[in-house]
């Protein structure tokens, strides 16, 4: 049991960025602006630190290395109980993320995790 998954959808677009960034990262920081959509760096690009926790290194097929998401403090004490799903929708994202020129946007989905899933991740 992992905190955070990817849909075929996004580990497509996972595929296709680590083709052309190299290894990826996530970041949620839960912001004002596009708070609720993931932004995905080149690994490293967004630097993380102590105001940050490591919810997950994906395994996607076909990319060589985990995919890290990372969420700042703050807002996983506000999502601690969710599973969290990585999706990818039309639509223009931040413009600082790696899939802003493809037209398309990174998206979260979530879902309150079971009482046997939390004591499972805790």
């Amino acid at each position: 049991m992992q905190r955070v998954a990817v849909t075929p959808a996004a580990a497509e677009l996972i595929r296709s960025l680590r083709g052309t960034h190299g290894p990826l990262m996530f970041h949620q920081s839960g912001g004002c602006c596009d708070g609720s959509s993931p932004m995905c760096y080149p690994e490293g690009e967004f630097r993380t630190g102590s105001s940050d926790v490591l919810l997950a290194s994906l395994a996607v097929e076909g990319v060589d290395e985990p995919v890290t998401f990372w969420m700042s403090k703050s807002q996983f004490e506000l999502w601690r109980h969710t599973h969290l799903t990585v999706d990818v929708v039309p639509g223009r994202g931040s413009g600082f993320s790696l899939e802003a020129p493809e037209g398309v946007r990174f998206l979260i989905r979530s879902r309150l995790l079971t009482p046997e899933e939390l004591a499972a991740l805790e």
